[in-house]
Formats: C-alpha cells, structure tokens, sequence
C-alpha cells in the first residue's frame, strides 16, 4: 500500500501540480498549486479522521486531495476526468493496491461542480475540502481595480474554517469576509453551486452542511 508521504514527495506528481497551475495561472484563475492541494489533502483526510474511518480511507482522502487538480495540465474542461485517468496511471506505476485506485480515482474523477457526486466518503471528504477553500491568498491579480467576481470574493476572505461539531452531526465552513471588499451576496452569486454541493457531501458523511459568514448562520 503506498502512503500519502509517497505521493507527496513524487517528483512526477509535483512536475503535473506545478505545471497545471502554469496553465490555471495562463488562463487567469486563483491560486491551484501547491499550498492548494497541500491544504485540500490535510482537510479531508482530517475529516475523515475525526468521523472515524480508518487510516487507510483518511490515507486515499489525503491523496485523493493532494492529485485532484493534476487534470489541469491537460484543460481545464472536464479536469476531473483527466486528472482521474492521469491518477490511476501514476498510481498504478507505483504499485498501489487496486480497490485503493479505484477509491481515490473515483473522488478525484467526482469532484468538480458540474459532474460532481459524492460517490463514496472520500469522494464526499475531498469535494468538502476542496470547495472550502476560499482565501485571499488564492489571488494572483495584484490590481484589485481588474478584479473579477471571483478575484473579489476571494480577497474578501480573511478566515475560512471548516469545523465538524463536537457531536459529529455538522460540519461549518466559517468565514469572514471583508464586505467592502465584496457583499456577502457576491460570494453567494459565485459559490451557491458549491455550497449546494458541500450539503449533498456531507449529507454522504451523515452530516449536516452549515455555512456561517460574519457570523451570520445562511445556510
């Protein structure tokens, strides 16, 4: 069985991460490189760990986060797929266990708004930590007078955390958002899609989806 560790520290997948941002970066779009997926492997695999499933399932959430933007390198259209395939050749070179594969591929093939489905609770973990991860360090535009819709909500972002309850019922994605930077309704026009889709996630995790901004419980 192979480990997060291996993947992490695999020069191949670190060649596709940094070029797939290249072509994100090309195309002008946040922030998908390595603090990204770096953050996105440690919040589901820490979703799952404090749900109690086994090391083995927080192990495939780990690298399912660490290798589900890879498909970037090809297009940004249907990412999810490509990285899927892109996933199962780099995995099955390293020898991992095919149940395994098969796991981690379908959450990285699942994880994308439009064809997005919590199919199993990595797929489930991974789509939460993933769609959770709005930041101002994500923008790359240094003017903010060119900012688009999406340059804005995200550097309006001072916190964001994402929390299970201590009886393990909810999961909250809490915010705080500058709002004269953007209103709270800018992050709803660009992120309803998504939050939608973290409700459906963690309903698969027999959870309850809360989303909390300035204090304020919206969702």
């Amino acid at each position: 069985m192979i480990s997060f560790d291996s993947v992490q520290s695999n020069p191949e997948i670190q060649t596709y991460i940094k070029k797939s941002d290249e072509n994100l970066i090309a195309l002008g779009y946040t922030e998908h490189s390595f603090p990204h997926v770096a953050r996105v492997a440690r919040e589901a695999g820490s979703i799952l760990s404090i749900l109690g499933y086994s090391q083995r399932e927080v192990e495939m959430a780990k690298i399912a986060g660490y290798l589900h933007d890879i498909g970037n390198v090809v297009n940004r259209i249907d990412h999810a797929q490509s990285g899927a395939v892109m996933a199962f050749r780099i995995l099955d070179h390293m020898g991992a266990d095919p149940e395994e594969i098969a796991t981690i591929v379908s959450a990285i093939g699942n994880h994308d708004e439009s064809t997005a489905v919590a199919v199993n609770p990595v797929a489930a973990a991974l789509i939460l930590a993933d769609k959770s991860d709005v930041r101002r360090s994500r923008v790359r535009n240094p003017n903010q007078a060119t900012f688009d819709i999406h340059d804005r909500v995200n550097y309006a972002v001072e916190q964001s955390v994402l929390r299970i309850s201590e009886d393990k019922t909810a999961i909250t994605l809490d915010l705080t958002i500058d709002t004269s930077i953007a209103p709270v309704m800018y992050y709803f026009e660009i992120f309803i899609g998504r939050m939608s889709l973290c409700k459906k996630a963690a309903h698969k995790l027999n959870l309850w989806f809360h989303l909390v901004i300035n204090e304020q419980v919206l969702l």
